[in-house]
């Protein structure tokens, strides 16, 4: 029965049975397309062609004699080429597993080799020149089996705790961790630098900004001063001005008064005045004489040597003044002149009651003292002249 097989695309499809390959291999290799197999008579197998990874740990001595543990990963995988798939498969058809173990062994073998020619030294410090010649030295043989090496990478070195390593590694280690100091100190200097100049930016900010503040405020103030200024200035101007209106109000008003005045004035001394306010005014004036005759008693009063006869006088004062206005009001008379006129009358009156008092004292002091005329008094002077009722001269 005849069948098609497909190898994928990882893989080598190798047919045995029947004729060999084309380069009298034992086997005809199909690589990346499809092949017919005949049953029975022919047989196909499949070869990986993947890359693979082999893990190599080894103990290696030095130059020094001193032991070293090293572990190392290196890639590979069988050869595209058709010698390479007929000498892998020849080898790993049937246990493809084996390649990786073959593999390592070989980088190992390479590996105590070289390591045995170097120092530690030379190993820490060229690590990857010692992957080099491991790998170079591993090519040939791998080629004959039919692998093909990628890569070869040292992943670690220990001296299996004799601390020659670390010994090697202390003066680094304080170089760098000395370095390391000296750069954290100048890190933290120029930490402290930064904040200096930090804090020194933001003093000179803020000094800035209160000298701007202080400037704007200074302005404000001075706005805020002229605006008060104006402002009393205006409110000056403006009581000035209410002043001097009231000023001229009062002036009108006063003007007016004294214009309302005059006029009642005029009108007053066009007109008679009625014998009951006559009256009334010779009432007041009576109010005035009693209170002048009060004063005349009390400085009669602090008279000494005459304190008794001046009080009887005092006494007799406001009836003789009381009995002239009697006798004025019963008169019938029209008083000319408005108030000034009634206020002459009522003066003429009281001026007679003084004289007549004057009089009867000088006689009585003169009665009192020795040779003295008992006839001669002193006579009052003459009442205002008035005028009948009925306007005859």
């Amino acid at each position: 029965m005849l069948g098609v097989r497909i190898p994928r695309a990882d893989e080598a499809m190798i047919i045995s049975g029947g004729r060999r390959g084309t380069d009298g291999t034992p086997f005809r290799v199909v690589i990346g397309q499809k092949a017919w197999v005949m049953p029975f008579l022919r047989r196909a197998a499949f070869l990986t062609l993947r890359m693979q990874e082999a893990s190599v740990t080894e103990t290696c001595q030095s130059t020094q004699a001193i032991t070293l543990n090293l572990s190392a990963v290196g890639a590979f995988k069988v050869g595209d080429d058709a010698q390479s798939v007929v000498a892998a498969a020849q080898r790993f058809l049937s246990d493809q597993s084996q390649m990786a173990t073959l593999v390592g062994r070989i980088f190992a073998g390479h590996l105590r080799g070289i390591v045995g020619a170097m120092t530690i030294e030379d190993i820490i410090r060229e690590r990857q020149k010692l992957a080099t010649e491991v790998l170079d030295a591993s090519k040939a043989e791998l080629a004959h089996i039919g692998l093909v090496v990628d890569s070869f990478q040292i992943t670690s070195i220990t001296d299996s705790g004799s601390g020659y390593i670390n010994a090697l590694a202390a003066p680094h280690n304080a170089e760098v961790q000395k370095q390391a100091t000296v750069a954290q100190a100048q890190a933290e200097q120029a930490a402290v630098e930064a904040q200096q100049k930090s804090a020194q930016a933001q003093a000179q900010y803020k000094q800035q900004t209160a000298e701007v503040e202080a400037a704007a405020q200074a302005k404000i103030n001075v706005a805020q001063a002229n605006a008060e200024a104006e402002t009393v200035a205006a409110q000056q101007d403006s009581e000035k001005r209410q002043a001097e209106a009231k000023k001229a109000a009062i002036e009108a008003q006063t003007v007016l008064a004294e214009q309302q005045a005059e006029l009642a004035a005029k009108q007053l001394e066009t007109t008679d005045v009625k014998p009951a306010e006559a009256q009334a005014k010779i009432v007041k004036l009576r109010a005035e004489a009693d209170a002048e005759a009060t004063r005349i008693k009390a400085a009669a009063a602090a008279a000494n040597d005459r304190v008794a006869l001046d009080q009887m006088w005092i006494q007799l004062m406001p009836e003789i003044v009381d009995k002239l206005a009697v006798a004025v009001s019963n008169s019938n008379l029209t008083v000319l002149n408005g108030a000034d006129g009634l206020g002459e009358v009522m003066s003429g009156l009281v001026s007679q009651a003084v004289q007549i008092l004057n009089a009867a004292k000088a006689q009585t002091h003169n009665s009192h003292r020795p040779g003295a005329d008992q006839g001669a008094v002193e006579q009052p002077v003459a009442a205002p002249v008035t005028r009948p009722a009925n306007g005859d001269g």
